[in-house]
């Protein structure tokens, strides 16, 4: 019978790693009594008032039934309103509440109306309906509980004469219940206020999430973490940090911007760029800038795996999209667009400037150096289809990643040739029929890409290999 006001709680879930962690924010919660426990908390009370009322001789042995009946409704009525409350009834505490004073004057009229146990009940009564619904429901409760005390007194009472109390009793229970009914308004008023400024700190979190979202978008989604979450403060400042660098862009995309409307131009490109970028991210790359048909990435900041695991991914990475580019030229071909778009990509592993760069009310996080300058380069080198890495970056990639030694190129920028090296693919993807072919030991060293070799070179590079396998043969025997 006795209750307090409804949980006040946000339970809304904020995104990963933004504001709080990846699957949830703590919720504002008004710390209550559940309903269920402080009805039977109140009707477990009003069973002990009578029963100790029989026991001392002041009330019938009958009213035994009505302290059991206390001991069973509070259960009923957490059965009867289960359907209720899982749809969120905002009245059926209030509905259940009036059933609870008209319960509870049946209980007082049956102890006699003026005595200290009915007002005990009548107390607990009128402090739960000021908590729960302040003076209104006071004013239901009030009237439920004295038509049924009335009528159950008169009825099954009709020549009980009323005695008061002595008068010191009587005082002690009035200044008690003025002063219990008064605080039970206040709390309630006081709920009610709480109420209210959650509902708006929700609001208020909610419209900051929306706009974080937002903004999220204009960013990498491992800065605007490391931002959000508070791990990086947002001030021109810059340090010296190894990474792999990748450049890209798409061959043949000139040409199909003067076949294409600029609409149809937008989307194509929106679609590709949304493609690749899941793919970035799937490999753990920072998505750097868009910029045409280009597009700008790095890995090693904001979080680093190594030297190795970066470059590996961002290499990696380059694959996984040269593979989804037959997907989506056979997509792009069913919708009419002839022109076979491939892409051609540079990555550079090595030292470069990464941090927030331009002025104190306009920063962009990005990357500056020389690293950054030869990826773009490699990229422009780079033909239809093809990755071109540096010798760093092959070093740190040789052992899981088939390259092409492309040997040294003279790269605008760069006062000494670059050694470049294309990216074949994973080894252990390359199957028996692979055109390219690999080995090296000590004073041995074979590099075959039979796709390239000429029908005339081919009978002397056989004449070669009999010649040096019949000296292995020899030094042997």
């Amino acid at each position: 019978m006795i209750r307090a006001p409804a949980n006040i709680r946000d339970t809304r879930t904020t995104p990963a790693n933004a504001i709080d962690t990846a699957e949830g924010t703590p919720s504002t919660t008004v710390p209550i009594m559940p309903d269920y426990l402080g009805r039977t908390l109140g009707y477990a009370a009003m069973a002990v008032i009578m029963i100790a009322g029989i026991v001392e001789g002041l009330h019938s042995v009958w009213l035994f039934g009505m302290a059991g009946f206390a001991m069973v409704w509070p259960h009923l009525a957490q059965l009867f309103s289960l359907d209720a409350r899982k749809r969120n009834s905002p009245t059926i505490r209030q509905h259940l509440l009036l059933i609870d004073s008209a319960i509870s004057g049946v209980f007082i009229g049956s102890l006699g109306l003026i005595n200290i146990s009915a007002a005990t009940i009548a107390l607990m009564v009128m402090f739960t309906c000021f908590v729960v619904g302040g003076l209104k429901q006071w004013a239901w409760g009030s009237l439920m509980l004295s038509a049924s005390a009335l009528a159950v007194f008169f009825l099954f009472n009709p020549g009980y004469a009323i005695t008061l109390p002595p008068l010191a009793d009587l005082l002690a229970v009035i200044v008690a219940g003025v002063y219990i009914c008064a605080t039970a308004l206040f709390s309630h008023q006081q709920a009610k206020a709480l109420r209210h400024a959650t509902l708006l700190i929700q609001a208020q979190r909610e419209q900051s999430i929306a706009l974080s979202q937002k903004l999220s978008k204009y960013m990498s989604p491992q800065v605007w973490q490391t931002i959000f979450t508070g791990q990086r403060d947002v001030r021109l400042e810059t340090q010296r940090k190894k990474l792999a660098v990748f450049f890209s862009d798409i061959q043949g995309f000139t040409e199909l911007s003067e076949e294409m409307e600029p609409e149809a131009l937008t989307d194509v490109l929106n679609h590709y760029f949304n493609e690749m970028s899941q793919i970035a991210l799937k490999h753990g790359g920072t998505i750097d800038k868009f910029v045409g048909d280009s597009i700008m990435i790095f890995f090693g900041d904001p979080t680093s795996r190594g030297q190795r695991e970066d470059t590996l991914a961002c290499v990696s990475m380059a694959i996984d999209m040269r593979k989804h580019m037959k997907i989506l030229r056979q997509k792009w071909r069913s919708q009419g667009i002839k022109t076979p778009l491939q892409i051609r990509m540079g990555i550079s592993t090595g030292y470069a400037t990464v941090g927030n760069f331009g002025a104190e009310n306009r920063m962009d996080y990005t990357i500056i150096g020389k690293e950054v300058n030869l990826a773009s380069r490699l990229e422009h080198l780079a033909q239809p289809g093809e990755i071109l890495v540096t010798h760093e970056a092959f070093s740190l990639i040789k052992d899981s990643i088939m390259c092409r030694d492309k040997g040294e190129v003279t790269v605008r920028g760069f006062s000494r040739p670059i050694a470049v090296y294309q990216v074949i693919d994973y080894r252990c993807d390359l199957g028996r029929n692979r055109s390219f072919l690999e080995h090296e030991h000590s004073g041995f060293t074979l590099y075959l890409d039979s796709e390239k070799v000429s029908e005339n070179d081919r009978i002397a590079i056989l004449r070669a290999l009999d010649e040096a396998s019949s000296r292995l043969r020899h030094q042997r025997d």
